[in-house]
């Protein structure tokens, strides 16, 4: 394929994929789409950094959530990009993370098919990779974790029965990574021991991850009902790959976090 095949093509909409705010992380092609799109609808949680990737004469407008609450519903967000892509404008739907991990991309791919509009996935770094190496800790391990797995504590608003984070046994050789945990630490704590995780596995929350404001805090699962996490954007890391967060000569970080929340500074 030629680079002038590849260029941004007009009544085509682009679910591209952000990463976690970096803008050296971004692929090529999500930066050339960026450069070329002439409308990019973007989250909230895409930084002004990426945003400035976009050229001078696009039309850039925020469909995201402030604190919880939509600016614009998804049957909206849908019709803008329908809208767009039927008037003959390159269209780029901007999403944090990668489109296709808890990013809505499934109703919007739906409605795009439905309206007959062309269009192509660009991924992006999701947010445990983006954690795992801002940690510079493997989120797999050939000696204690073999399996990794996503899930999310945030359900859709309509959905009445709530299943808990996870339900049965969770395998010890497995690495917990939970998007969107909120800030219930307790209730977590309680769903993971009901799911049969021993007291002493490892949990890490990490703030703004590969972020200048990023920070974390760590304990293990008997104490995350104590743990204060920082800001949101928020992600939660629990199995035995996280073990040398808690040893070495850094010491046990729980009880380190302890001290410094304490004292009114963050721990780092």
């Amino acid at each position: 394929m030629t680079a002038a095949s590849r260029q941004a093509a007009k009544g085509t909409v682009y679910l591209v994929g952000a990463g976690p705010g970096d803008p050296d992380l971004l692929t090529l092609r999500a930066a050339r789409l960026l450069a070329e799109a002439d409308v990019v609808f973007h989250d909230d949680l895409v930084p002004d950094e990426v945003l400035a990737l976009v050229h001078d004469h696009a039309l850039i407008t925020s469909v995201g959530k402030r604190c919880g609450r939509p600016r614009i519903t998804q049957q909206g967000i849908h019709k803008l990009l329908i809208e767009s892509a039927w008037a003959g404008q390159s269209v780029v739907r901007l999403k944090s993370g990668d489109p296709l991990v808890f990013g809505r991309a499934g109703e919007e791919i739906a409605a795009l098919r439905a309206a007959g509009v062309p269009f192509e996935i660009v991924p992006g770094v999701t947010a445990a990779l983006a954690a795992g190496a801002a940690l510079e800790l493997p989120l797999t391990d050939r000696k204690s974790a073999s399996k990794l797995i996503f899930c999310t504590g945030h359900h859709a608003a309509d959905k009445t029965d709530v299943a808990p984070i996870w339900a049965g046994p969770l395998p010890d050789d497995a690495t917990l990574v939970l998007y969107m945990p909120g800030r219930d630490t307790s209730r977590i704590a309680r769903e993971l021991a009901a799911a049969g995780l021993a007291a002493d596995v490892p949990c890490c929350a990490i703030s703004h991850a590969a972020r200048p404001q990023q920070t974390h805090v760590a304990c293990r699962l008997d104490a995350l009902v104590n743990l204060t996490c920082g800001a949101a954007p928020l992600l939660l890391l629990v199995g035995r790959a996280m073990e040398s967060l808690l040893k070495g000569d850094t010491a046990d970080l729980f009880y380190l976090a302890e001290q410094t929340l304490a004292a009114g500074t963050q721990v780092r």
